[in-house]
């Protein structure tokens, strides 16, 4: 059956940090709908609304970047490729890359076209070139999407413009924004340049439109990645940003009324996000943690130990409770290899989603000899069939 124990040893070692710690206050987010999350301890800080799907505008060009870094990891395009321009994408609206029809953009200019100018235009040949037409492109987008875990992304276009058929929610967008970050590291550098102006053309737009870019000094650095607007959508931003201690977080914000707005609340994430929260060690990779009930080993329990450190965010800054526990079905059948998984340490930080550890064996138990099985055996005979059975109590 399914257990549940509550160990001296964790619970001291979440005690001694539980003394550094207070609630977070919440952040008020004027916001439509946001999405915070950390990426280094995979927490979720902040949710409002970011599973409903809504107009992305320029925020969806994050996908249409997806398919060409996935093309050019898997070698199937290489930065030097060029694309024509239609006349289609000559004549798009909105913000630009002023591509005209004779170019032949690179793969790389369009990417900073896309990046950093918005190009609406470069979408277009980048959709047009990899899929022959920008509607074979937003379907693509939107079945890969799906294979991502994206389910609230839909896409009729590449590059955002006004359609009841684009849609994404935030946390699609986030989840989006951390897989450019983690797995394409040796392209995410662009979206930290503030600057690209293709063949010289219309420098009036050549400002990366990300105001968090523009923040110097402190101590974190933003590095991406997408603003958005349109007048059904509002002004949103996908931002991402590292602290000098090395944790990053990813947040998306969508809905707000101006470019200043979105500014203010950008940044006021951010800062909220680092202040009142911390990443704390609490258990080394290695120390035992709990222990479970061994069945017919040469040992009657094993030690439980996470495989590597486990590292929490919590709140900082006075007193809160923090509650753990470790779930296993037991007692463990021997023989028991080191390492192998057994049970899941959960801990509980008000404020914050259930932290899920897994635990592992801590050292091999081998199968018990002849002897030990016999008594073993022979306890649980003795339990079940000869044990004397309380007398019921007298009738009052």
């Amino acid at each position: 059956m399914s257990l549940r124990r509550l160990f001296s040893s964790l619970k001291y070692a979440i005690a001694a940090l539980a003394t550094t710690l207070v609630p977070a206050q919440a952040f008020e987010t004027q916001a439509r709908a946001a999405w915070v999350y950390d990426v280094t301890t995979h927490t979720v800080l902040l949710d409002k609304n970011a599973s409903e799907p809504l107009p992305p505008a320029s925020m969806s060009k994050l996908m249409t970047i997806n398919m060409v870094f996935e093309a050019l990891k898997s070698g199937r395009m290489q930065m030097t490729d060029t694309f024509p321009v239609s006349e289609k994408a000559w004549k798009m609206g909105g913000s630009k890359m002023f591509v005209k029809p004779d170019d032949r953009p690179s793969i790389e200019d369009l990417l900073h076209g896309i990046i950093i100018n918005s190009g609406n235009d470069a979408c277009v040949v980048v959709a047009e070139g990899m899929a022959g037409s920008e509607e074979n492109f937003a379907r693509l987008m939107t079945d890969r999407a799906r294979e991502l875990g994206m389910a609230q992304s839909h896409f009729a276009n590449s590059s955002g413009w006004p359609d009841p058929g684009q849609r994404m929610s935030v946390q699609d967008l986030g989840i989006l924004a951390v897989r450019l970050i983690e797995e394409f590291p040796e392209y995410y550098p662009m979206f930290g340049m503030t600057g690209f102006v293709y063949k010289d053309r219309v420098p009036s737009n050549s400002e990366n439109r990300n105001p968090l870019l523009r923040i110097k000094g402190g101590d974190w650095k933003a590095d991406g990645l997408k603003t958005g607007h349109t007048q059904e959508a509002g002004f949103g931003l996908v931002g991402s940003a590292v602290h000098d201690d090395g944790r990053r977080v990813v947040f998306v914000i969508t809905g707000l009324e101006t470019d200043a707005a979105r500014a203010q609340e950008s940044e006021a994430i951010v800062n909220w996000a680092f202040r009142q929260f911390a990443a704390k060690t609490v258990v080394k990779q290695g120390s035992r943690v709990a222990e479970a009930e061994v069945f017919m080993g040469e040992a009657a329990t094993v030690g439980l130990t996470p495989a590597k450190d486990l590292t929490l965010l919590v709140p900082t800054m006075g007193q809160t409770n923090i509650n753990a526990s470790v779930v296993y079905k037991g007692p463990i059948p021997a023989p028991v290899e080191a390492g192998t998984e057994l049970a899941e340490l959960i801990i509980r930080i008000p404020g914050l989603p259930d932290h899920r550890v897994p635990l592992v064996a801590e050292a091999p138990v081998a199968k018990a000899g002849f002897v030990r099985r016999l008594t073993v055996t022979s306890g649980i005979l003795w339990n079940t069939y000869v044990a004397p059975v309380p007398a019921p109590a007298p009738a009052s």
